[in-house]
């Protein structure tokens, strides 16, 4: 009995261990290369939260590498078999924080996305809270299992591949965030057509809506839905009207692209179907965009501004802010306006480049590799 309760000790922690840590390198990883995105989020977070999370908002960036690097280091450990007991703890440690953190965001649903797969895996805040528990789950079962001091290689080799993970991890957030993610997750990755994108089929469900109607009678409000109003009752005094999604329709990958002049006159249709080549250059808030990086776009700009290229700078930021940015840097080109949001997806460099032909996206590059 004691051989048979050994070894399916022995298939309950190899097993615990290679999913729960397959499943936190693929989470580290897709945070790893795109940390602007995880840094957004957890700006969303601290925005909504509010109080003193709006104070450490500034650290964001810092934060999701912290993140991802955790995430990896865990992962990686456990996947290798590298102090297996001693990574259990902070595996434990972690989804203890984790955990409870994810059943507030699904009872309270503060933001609709949890980022926990960055933009690689999109899941709901309560699809988020019952996988964290799966994943309790495992770092106990692997927690108990294990045999204290229990180890797999000599100790000099599992410090090397400590310290070569923590490096990994914050490697390839260093170099994501210096050029664009080295896996592009975003709906505008290249080789994309953003007219096919932006299409819905035919068939494609619809947003539900339910919608409620108050009334009030002898000072009394009641609520009525649209079969029951008292429509011929006069009784009855009309007071307010709600409408609420209860069931959200097909959203197209790229739902929200558009692009205004100073006329207020959206310039994507035009953009799709131009058969040439267009630059897009992104500046989603001059305040923070690179001065370096301003004045290698216009230099693109006079090269191609007597051609068939076309050239859009976009921006979110205010008249004001762009009068002064446009002065100090001396810049010829136009300007446009659009969603922050929008911006940040189309590509994660702040100035950013995207090129297109003919609605599809030819390439992307980061200021520091104009």
């Amino acid at each position: 009995m004691s051989k048979t309760n050994s070894k399916v000790n022995n298939i309950m922690l190899h097993a615990s261990r290679v999913v729960f840590g397959l499943v936190f390198i693929f989470s580290g990883v897709v945070k790893a290369v795109d940390p602007l995105g995880s840094t957004y989020k957890f700006q969303d977070y601290f925005t909504a939260f509010g109080g003193m999370f709006t104070s450490i908002s500034d650290n964001a960036f810092v934060l999701a590498i912290a993140l991802s690097t955790i995430e990896l280091f865990i992962g990686l450990n456990l996947l290798f078999a590298i102090q297996v007991r001693r990574t259990a703890f902070l595996g434990l440690l972690f989804m203890l924080v984790m955990t409870p953190l994810t059943l507030y965001i699904a009872l309270e649903n503060p933001v609709s996305d949890c980022g926990c797969f960055g933009e690689a895996l999109i899941i709901t805040n309560w699809a988020t809270f019952w996988k964290n528990i799966v994943l309790l789950a495992l770092i106990l079962t692997v927690l108990f299992t294990t045999r204290p001091h229990q180890s797999f290689f000599v100790l000099w080799i599992e410090w090397f591949a400590m310290a070569a993970f923590i490096g990994f991890g914050i490697g390839i957030s260093l170099y994501a965030y210096n050029h664009l993610p080295q896996i592009d997750f975003m709906p505008y990755k290249k080789g994309v057509n953003l007219a096919e994108a932006m299409k819905i089929p035919e068939n494609a469900p619809q947003d539900e809506y339910a919608t409620t109607f108050i009334y009030e009678k002898e000072g009394t409000q009641k609520e009525f839905s649209l079969e029951n109003y008292p429509k011929d009752d006069s009784t009855w005094v009309f007071v307010d009207q709600k409408t609420t999604l209860i069931k959200e329709g097909y959203k197209p990958p790229i739902h929200d692209f558009r692009i205004f002049n100073s006329m207020d006159e959206d310039i994507v249709p035009e953009l799709l179907e131009y058969n040439g080549y267009t630059y897009l250059l992104v500046l989603y808030d001059v305040n923070k965009t690179s001065d370096k990086g301003a004045i290698q776009a216009e230099k693109i700009y006079n090269k191609y501004k007597n051609s068939s290229v076309r050239f859009y700078a976009i921006t979110a930021s205010t008249n004001e802010d762009l009068a002064v940015f446009v002065s100090k840097n001396k810049l010829s080109f136009p300007f446009y306006k659009a969603d922050p949001i929008t911006l940040k997806t189309v590509v994660r460099a702040n100035p950013g480049l995207v090129l297109i032909k003919k609605g599809t996206i030819m390439g992307k590059w980061h200021w520091k590799d104009f």
